[in-house]
Formats: structure tokens, sequence, C-alpha cells
């Protein structure tokens, strides 16, 4: 859950690009991206915002931008880490640079992180819903100057920027695309004459090329519905108590912050060698520890508002992207404007199955639709659990004893369910997912 979630922060951020004619608020808001003094550029963009739309989207943009910053400067300053073994496959390597001196961290400390990250999220979000109500604005940002100060120094820096980033990540120039239907995995540098990779002598990547993408109005709903998929993840984890799953789990994750294993991390043998061992135990711990009583049941409710949120303003973003007239670079193109991604053309099939799909995700948010359970000819009712839950045992909800009280009769999702989703998007519609949201 936790790699899911700074995945999902990061890769939001990821794609915060934009040519087209501006004003002086989206040059404050560029400027301060690039050279990654947020709060300095939402102190400038705050006084405009009540009359000028263009900077009451550069708020939204900024506070996002700072909601994530903040998010990484915590798991910089704890030390997060990949394990030399993943857990469960799940996607631990994440750009955060090494921190030569981290702090301590336990259970208490996380969740103040997590609380900080949702507060920083809902202001975003209240933002960019004002900045998508009207304004015929386009503001040009260039993806790759984008920097957060992930050190906490005061300042973004060269080696903070995505460009730099992303380029260390994958030993490559990154793909000049927002995100997109699936993209094809990192290939390995190729290699120059007599075995020199393209990688300089220095040690750095070849310089990437622009990203620019024109945000609009469309574009502040589809980055506010995004605010609320990560902070509809943070309230997850807070509506439970998981103590148990940090002190078993997250030395993998933070391997210098003082939590109960970090000694013993390496050090014992059973069947492969210490560190596979380890990592299988520590798996093994992790999904026994998931089972997590609920101790915030308002916040279990407002995932399931959070979730509604992501539809609505998903709708709503597509109303703004077809009724748009320009072609300036758009983020999501209507089956009208020039995709920036040839191997995804927006077609009118593909918006009328992306808005059946959100007819269907609402009827199961809503326990109109049941999710089926392996085990039981009845369906998981998902309204109930969000609404009644007491505990979140994972084996015990996949396994059965634990869904019985959110089983009833009903109609039962299925293949058939998504029917235009599986006809149009096939095996892409994750990644069409990803870049809808």
């Amino acid at each position: 859950m936790l790699m899911r979630l700074a995945a999902a922060a990061m890769a939001a951020v990821l794609v915060l690009t934009g040519p087209g004619l501006a004003g002086e608020a989206a040059d404050m808001t560029r400027r301060h991206l690039y050279e990654g003094t947020l709060a300095a550029g939402l102190e400038e963009l705050v006084p405009r915002q009540d009359a000028d739309q263009e900077a009451r989207f550069g708020v939204g943009l900024l506070r996002f931008a700072q909601g994530v910053e903040h998010f990484a400067q915590a798991l910089y300053r704890h030390g997060l880490a990949a394990p030399e073994r993943a857990l469960e496959g799940a996607p631990l390597m994440l750009p955060i640079p090494a921190n030569p001196d981290p702090r301590p961290l336990d259970y208490r400390v996380f969740r103040a992180i997590l609380e900080t990250l949702v507060v920083d999220m809902d202001a975003a979000r209240a933002a960019l819903e004002e900045a998508g109500r009207q304004g015929d604005y386009v503001v040009p940002l260039d993806v790759l100057q984008l920097r957060i100060d992930i050190d906490g120094d005061g300042r973004g820096d060269d080696t903070e920027s995505l460009g730099s980033i992303m380029a260390r990540a994958t030993g490559q120039v990154p793909a000049a695309q927002p995100a997109s239907p699936p993209p094809a995995p990192p290939q390995r540098p190729e290699a120059a004459p007599g075995g020199q990779s393209r990688i300089d002598k220095a040690g750095n990547p070849p310089a990437a090329p622009a990203v620019v993408i024109g945000f609009d109005r469309a574009d502040a709903l589809w980055l506010a519905a995004y605010s609320q998929v990560v902070a509809a993840q943070a309230d997850f984890l807070l509506a439970h108590d998981f103590e148990a799953t940090v002190n078993a789990v997250f030395h993998r994750l933070f391997p210098r912050a003082g939590l109960p294993l970090q000694e013993f991390a390496d050090q014992g043998m059973l069947m492969l060698d210490p560190q596979s061992d380890n990592a299988i135990a520590d798996a093994v711990a992790a999904i026994h520890t998931i089972n997590w009583p609920v101790i915030e049941p308002a916040r279990l409710r407002r995932v399931l508002e959070r979730l509604k949120a992501v539809i609505a303003l998903s709708r709503r973003n597509w109303e703004a992207i077809l009724a748009e007239t320009d072609d300036n670079a758009e983020l999501i193109p209507s089956p009208r404007q020039t995709s920036l991604i040839p191997e995804g053309p927006v077609t009118e099939e593909v918006v009328a199955a992306w808005h059946e799909t959100l007819d269907t995700v609402d009827r199961i948010l809503d326990g109109d639709l049941l999710v089926p359970h392996w085990r039981f000819t009845k369906g998981f009712d998902l309204h109930a659990y969000f609404t009644a839950a007491t505990r979140t045992d994972l084996v015990m909800l996949l396994t059965g004893l634990a869904a019985v009280p959110f089983l009833r009769d009903g109609p039962v999702a299925n293949a058939d369910s998504f029917t235009a989703a599986n006809r149009v998007f096939g095996e892409n519609f994750l990644g069409y997912a990803f870049w809808f949201n």
C-alpha cells in the first residue's frame, strides 16, 4: 500500500506538463515549478487567485506538487530505500535519493506523514476544482524541468528535477510523452562502439528532450481527481490500526530508521540465502499482519466518498474536454484533437467506453452491483464494507469468513459488466485508466 501510494503520488506529478498563450500567473507558476520554490510560488499566486482563474490553477497545481514534495521529503527524511529483494514483486524503486543520515521512524510518525498528505491533497483539490469551473486559459509546462525539494534544503536543484530523476532511474532519456496506455518496459542504454554506453564519462545520461503540454481547465479537474486517488489510499491506511505491519515489515523499506527488525534484516538463512529468505519471511509477515482493526470509521467511509469523487470529477473532466475548440498540446484529447500518444488515439468509441466504465464503477461503489468472491455465489457489497466494516483482515476476506457479513443477493459484476471496456481497451485497460483516471 505504501509503495502504491508513493507511486501514485509521484506518477501524478510525472505528468504535470504544457504550450499556448499564457499570462503573468502562468509565468509565475512555471518559474516556481522549474526552480523548486513551491512555497514562494504560493505566496505570489494566492493573493491573485480570486481575480485570476489562471492564478487559481497555479495555486492548485503548486499545492498538489507541494503535497507530493512534503511526502517525498518525509520518505527521504527517514531513509526510504528499495530493498535488495522486493516484497511480492511490489514496485519499490522510487525516485527518492539515498539519505546518508536518516531519522528514526515509528508508527506514530508515519501516521502523521499520511495525515499531512491527506490535508495537502484536499487543499489542492479545492483550488483545482475552482480552477476547473470556468476559464479559457492554457498554462504551458515542461515536465522534465519540474523540480521538488526532496532533501528539504529549501530549493530543488538539478538532481531533483524529474528529468534528472527519471534519467538516472532508467539509464536513458525518458520517453517524451505523458502517462499513456501501458508503456514498453525500459530498455538498457544503447551501447556505442567499443562497448561504451550513451551515458557520458561523468556518469550523466544524455539530455532529455522537452515534454510540453498545455494545461487547461479540463486538466485542473483531472488533477483534482488524482488528488483524491492519493488521499483515498492514505485515508484507507489511517482508518486502521496498522502498527503491527509497520513494526514487522517497514525495516525493509526504511532500513536505517531504527525499526524493530533493523538489526536482524539479513542475518539468518533457512533455504536459499540470507537476503532471499529474509525477504520471504517479511512478505509472509506483511500478509499475516494485515489484520487491522478499524479505528476511524469516518475515514473509511470517506474513502468511499473520495472514490465517488474521482468518478464524478472524471465525468466533469470529459465534459470540459469535449467542449474544447482548440488543439493545444492536450494532455487528454477529445476525438477532434490531436493525441500526443500515436499509439493511443482517443476516438468516439474510446470516450463512450470510458463513460460506460465510469457508470459500472459507480454502481459497484453504490452497492447496486456486487463484487464477485471466488467462494460464494452471492456478491460482496463494497459499499457496505466501507460504511460498516470494523476490521480488515486480508487473509480472512480472501478465504471467506470475514467476507460473510458483506454478502448479499443481487447482480454480481462479471466480464459482461465491462463489455465496452474489454472490447475497446483490451489489455491496455489499466494504461487508459491511469491516463484518464
